[in-house]
């Protein structure tokens, strides 16, 4: 009875893995990573939202083994800060879900998946493929009521109201594009050739202020040589 009752009281582990492989192929892999450097970018300045990939999501308390790992989810109104999983009896739902499919997922991502994130409450969710083997490769779900219903993704852009962003596939993969700065989020790769293009300017700069200011010491000394004060000029 004693080991009965210890059992009971021992904690409950919710491992971090389900064992299953982080994406299909490395175009979904590389996404994934892309769209969540985005979006932590984007509220960076943000204080209370959080930005996840490829998390194990926990959402009935006490079952272990009722959990889901969306490739890419934003909450809003959550803290910052790492996680070794997400409690959703501890934590609100994700405002939007992003899922990279493939044929071997699609059915899940249009099933059982979308109906469980209906269930969760999950506001928003986009359903992508990035090898453009699906059509459309882009497909787009609100909450109505308890359901996620489909919108039709006219053109090849959708609006995401929860991020305040369009999620636009330019015909080669998904990108996110502001409309207030009408501009896309940048990559990893655009961010750091754009901080390397910051870099060079400013080292150009200083190296044009120090140049102006060795001309300038150079010609008081020459001043100063003829007898006059380059002060008093």
């Amino acid at each position: 009875m004693r080991a009965r009752q210890q059992d009971l009281l021992r904690p409950i582990d919710y491992p971090e893995s389900d064992g299953q492989p982080m994406g299909e192929t490395d175009k979904h892999i590389l996404l994934m990573f892309t769209f969540r450097f985005m979006l932590d970018e984007y509220f960076r300045t943000t204080k209370r939202v959080y930005v996840g990939s490829n998390l194990r999501c926990y959402y009935v308390a006490g079952d272990p083994t009722k959990s889901i790992s969306p490739d890419v989810f934003v909450v809003l109104g959550a803290a910052k800060g790492e996680r070794r999983v997400y409690k959703f009896w501890e934590e609100p739902a994700p405002n939007m879900v992003l899922e990279i499919s493939s044929r071997k997922t699609r059915k899940d991502d249009l099933g059982k998946k979308k109906d469980l994130y209906a269930w969760l409450g999950v506001r928003e969710y986009f359903v992508f493929d990035p090898e453009y083997k699906l059509q459309p490769p882009l497909r787009a779900f609100r909450l109505h009521g308890a359901d996620l219903v489909e919108e039709i993704v006219l053109g090849n852009r959708t609006r995401s109201a929860e991020l305040g962003l369009e999620l636009v596939n330019d015909g080669h993969t998904l990108r996110l594009w502001n409309p207030l700065t009408q501009e896309y989020l940048r990559t990893p790769a655009e961010e750091a050739t754009a901080r390397q293009a910051e870099m060079i300017a400013r080292q150009k700069e200083a190296a044009a202020r120090q140049e102006a200011e060795q001309r300038a010491d150079r010609l008081a000394a020459k001043l100063r040589a003829l007898g006059l004060d380059p002060d008093q000029l």
